[in-house]
């Protein structure tokens, strides 16, 4: 879908980006500007800015910045005519039927087309479990103790023996083979044609936030492998920022959402009532899902299985989810394997009070810890009381460790005051750097740095040009667009230059609009976000914006020389670089 520039700025306008983005992130304002952590990447200190005057937002950690699109494009995942419809419908605006582009319109109707094969496919696999080919199916959900209610809550389902089942009833739809390759259903062979890659399997339609299905999971009916089968990636499907059941868990009352390993534990859990359960989408845990679940909540409950595996995907999970500024507890489900099975056996009270008594995810390791040596034995509980010692050291803060130490030394009979000189003797804090090697620092390519020299005038002439609009009429007749020969900024300069002369101002958000490309957009955003570090004196600043701009002309005419044969044009350039030393701006 296309929309005129006027549209574009009318939506932005009437969206305040404050407003906006106060409804996904936590800000505080401070100073000019409202600052919180930032939703695209794992901080502890607030670097995330976002200002009202300049109606955009940027992060000093990550660098991710832009306009109010631009957050719901990164934070939704949305294209940019979704972007504006959805803070259209926000602003209460009307818009006009537009005519798309080609690629536009390939794009949409391409993604359109796999969201309603997916959805056909889903139906298909329910109605076919409900059908005497379905009993299979049916009698194994039954057995797991799942009702006929959860089964059209989840929409599960069942896919046939037959191993092109799906293709026959897609392709009798009018999909086509490359259609059904592409959403990752369908696996074609030139030789034999179209075959399922779900056959014979109770099914798990997997899907987003938005309860559109975007993919689906399968487990295999008898001793088949793999046990469970998930959708390859597709333009609709990523794994790193899905899981399974947030698109009920985000709805919940409860404060905290339960982390599971499997559909089953998930869909047992909520026909319980733990409506808050989720689980990731057969692959390891990732720094994404972390995020993605720091959307949504500020505490995690891991509910792994109790085996050897479970704990190890446990170990794994905790300092992604830390890293991602999550407080963490683990729930103990022994002697059961897993949720699905201690509901069962023990009911949903037993779960709630396991969930009242769920350790602290650091207390979870010391016990992993603990497990590994025989206390009994003098020797072997030196090594352990060390080894947990050094856990303890890696504590940064001196209250959280204190407590942690009390509570240690209470639990497994240590001294606490003995136990607190040993911590110290690993280094409070540093145990972890220390025992990491320092990787050696790789020589900056110095073809790269005479670049980056090049440019630096450039982007710092652009920040003085935002900061200080007076900039565009004292440095008139001396510099121009044509100046600024990165592409980038040449571009950023032609729309500030332009918009300077229309409105007499330069307004950030607009122009980051024009920008498609993210990363284009993000480095946009750092020039209209750079705070200039003035001097005392007046004359001193005149000095340093003298300096770039005569570092910019200079750039600039020997370019023009090195791309010219014209002897008349050499002697502009000779009187022109001349000329530059007799450059002098005051602000």
């Amino acid at each position: 879908m296309f929309y005129s520039d006027e549209i574009v700025e009318e939506v932005r306008s009437s969206n305040d980006i404050v407003d906006v983005i106060s409804s996904y992130v936590s800000l505080k304002k401070k100073g000019s500007s409202y600052f919180g952590l930032c939703p695209f990447h794992n901080e502890k200190s607030p670097s995330f800015s976002v200002s009202r005057d300049k109606q955009m937002y940027y992060c000093f950690g990550c660098g991710a910045g832009g306009s109010v699109y631009t957050f719901l494009m990164e934070y939704e995942n949305m294209t940019f005519p979704e972007s504006i419809q959805e803070l259209a419908k926000r602003a209460g605006i009307d818009l006009p039927q537009q005519e798309m582009s080609a690629d536009a319109r390939k794009e949409a109707d391409e993604k359109a087309r796999l969201r309603e094969m997916n959805k056909l496919a889903a139906k298909y696999f329910y109605v076919l479990l409900q059908r005497e080919r379905g009993k299979r199916g049916l009698e194994y959900f039954e057995k797991r103790g799942i009702t006929k209610e959860t089964i059209r809550h989840w929409g599960l389902g069942f896919s046939d023996i037959y191993r092109d089942d799906l293709y026959q009833f897609l392709k009798a739809k009018g999909y086509t083979d490359e259609e059904m390759k592409d959403s990752g259903l369908v696996s074609i062979d030139e030789r034999h044609g179209g075959s399922d890659k779900f056959w014979n399997r109770v099914m798990f339609p997997i899907m987003d936030v938005n309860n559109r299905v975007i993919g689906f999971g399968g487990r295999v009916m008898g001793d088949g492998n793999p046990k469970y089968l998930n959708s390859q990636e597709t333009r609709l499907f990523d794994k790193s920022r899905n899981l399974y059941g947030l698109n009920f868990a985000r709805k919940s009352r409860r404060k905290e959402i339960i982390l599971c390993e499997g559909y089953l534990d998930v869909i047992s859990m909520h026909q319980a009532g733990f409506d808050n359960a989720v689980a990731s989408l057969g692959t390891a845990f990732t720094p994404g899902h972390g995020i993605l679940l720091k959307r949504y909540t500020d505490k995690v409950i891991l509910s792994f299985d109790s085996d050897e595996a479970g704990i190890r995907a446990a170990n794994r999970a905790i300092p992604i989810l830390e890293e991602a500024g999550l407080s963490l507890r683990v729930l103990n489900l022994s002697p059961y394997k897993d949720p699905d099975e201690f509901i069962k056996a023990e009911g949903v009270e037993a779960m709630e009070q396991r969930i009242r008594e769920a350790k602290s995810s650091f207390m979870f390791q010391i016990e992993q810890i603990a497990k590994q040596f025989n206390r009994s034995d003098p020797q072997e509980k030196t090594k352990c009381d060390h080894e947990m010692a050094k856990k303890l050291a890696e504590i940064e803060d001196p209250l959280e460790r204190a407590n942690y130490i009390d509570a240690v030394a209470r639990e497994y009979m240590i001294s606490g005051k003995q136990l607190d000189s040993l911590v110290t003797s690993y280094g409070i804090g540093n145990y972890q750097k220390k025992k990491e090697p320092e990787m050696p620092v790789a020589r900056q390519n110095k073809k790269e740095s005479a670049q980056e020299s090049k440019r630096q005038p450039q982007k710092l002439l652009l920040t003085w040009l935002v900061n200080e609009p007076v900039l565009f009429e004292r440095t008139e007749g001396i510099i121009s667009p044509e100046d600024f020969l990165e592409p980038l900024y040449h571009s950023v300069a032609l729309l500030m230059y332009e918009q300077y002369e229309r409105d007499g101002f330069v307004s950030p958000a607009p122009i980051i609009n024009q920008f498609i490309d993210s990363e284009d957009q993000k480095k946009v955003a750092g020039l209209f976000n750079t705070k200039l570090k003035y001097a005392p004196l007046p004359e001193d600043n005149n000095k340093a914006i003298t300096d770039v701009v005569r570092k910019v002309k200079q750039a600039s005419v020997e370019y023009k020389m090195s791309h010219s044969n014209d002897i008349l044009e050499w002697q502009n350039f000779i009187n022109e670089k001349a000329n530059i030393r007799k450059i002098k701006i005051e602000l």
